[in-house]
């Protein structure tokens, strides 16, 4: 029984100490509750969660707050789910942090989010990042920044929110091309900052962090000249693949070749519908560039001559994409030879 019960804190990321080979009285009811949560006993788990949360344990405190946040074993009622994230956050929970966030910004109470949202997007948090773009891409409750919108919005892509990469689409229509760019280099160091930020986190139970149904209120997408009417559509629900823009690849100048016939590119495939992993390389007004892209990268990191090219059209842009992989570990790991030889490169899921 102890080896499950590491093995559950192992998967879920908990940051609580065993004691000996015995389970802490407190931990064992807490993960009980957890047990009697995915076997549908909700009742249960409220009442052995709800004894440990008014002892003042913060994942009790947390995983009350998602019961209450979802309906799970109680009626929805969002200001009682806020009170007991607001009690775990006291104590160091930033899983109840970051919720403080969504759940005040579902509640319209935007101002008062942003104090959240945006250290909860900066951790990495993918619905954080998504929300907190969404305002500053509109500039209504915070300055407008393009860049930093283009930039949380890719990294809440490349975890695999597919509402943020349906935004994406969308901000490419209006953000000018070196915004993007800028924000894609953004983006990356974000990521690499988040991922720092989070080996030093202490995690609640995430028991389902999926929002309640219908949370999302729809946010009007400001063009990018001057405009009185706002261009609907950009969605404002948040649900848990990636988006990246890099600069064209502009060769240096070279004398005219004397006339040979010209080959005949070689050809990449347009994106296919299955699944898997797939890393992203650049993003381009038309498919030239993306394709000399390739052949450049081909030349620089020889493993990439192993993997499928495929060109994504997203509007007017030409994504630049490979793989497939199996695992997020295996395109991490092209990743960081693509980019040791100096390209930008996100990973995404399909």
């Amino acid at each position: 029984m102890v080896a499950q019960h590491k093995k559950l804190i192992s998967q879920l990321g908990l940051a609580l100490v065993l004691s000996g080979m015995s389970v802490q009285p407190a931990f064992a009811q807490v993960v009980e509750g957890i047990d009697a949560y995915n076997r549908g006993d909700f009742a249960t788990a409220i009442k052995l969660w709800r004894e440990q949360a008014l002892k003042g344990d913060p994942d009790a405190q947390f995983n009350l707050g998602q019961a209450y946040k979802m309906g799970r074993g109680v009626k929805v009622d969002l200001d009682v789910a806020l009170d007991w994230y607001r009690r775990a956050a006291a104590q160091g929970n930033l899983k109840a942090m970051d919720s403080i966030g969504h759940v005040l910004h579902y509640q319209g109470k935007i101002p008062e989010a942003l104090s959240y949202l945006k250290p909860s997007a900066e951790r990495g948090d993918p619905r954080s990042q998504y929300l907190y773009a969404t305002e500053l891409f509109n500039g209504v409750y915070v300055n407008k920044d393009w860049v930093g919108a283009y930039a949380y919005m890719t990294s809440a892509s490349s975890q695999g929110m597919s509402l943020a990469s349906r935004s994406l689409v969308q901000m490419d229509q209006y953000i000018p091309l070196e915004q993007r760019q800028q924000g894609v280099v953004l983006a990356g160091q974000i990521q690499s900052k988040a991922a720092s930020a989070r080996t030093e986190q202490i995690s609640g139970f995430p028991i389902n962090t999926a929002p309640p149904s219908a949370t999302g209120r729809p946010i009007n997408v400001p063009p990018s000249y001057p405009s009185t009417k706002p261009v609907p559509g950009f969605p404002g629900s948040v649900t848990p693949a990636g988006g990246v823009v890099q600069a064209p690849v502009r060769p240096a100048p070279r004398p005219a070749p004397a006339p040979v016939a010209a080959p005949r590119p070689a050809p990449i495939r347009t994106a296919a519908a299955n699944g898997g992993w797939r890393i992203q390389l650049g993003a381009f007004s038309n498919e030239a560039s993306a394709r000399r892209l390739w052949t450049q990268l081909e030349g620089k990191v020889s493993d990439l001559r192993t993997l499928q090219p495929y060109l994504t059209a997203a509007g007017k842009i030409t994504r630049l994409q490979a793989g497939p992989f199996a695992s997020r570990g295996a395109a991490d790991a092209m990743c960081g030879k693509v980019k040791s030889a100096g390209q930008s490169c996100l990973v995404m899921s399909k």
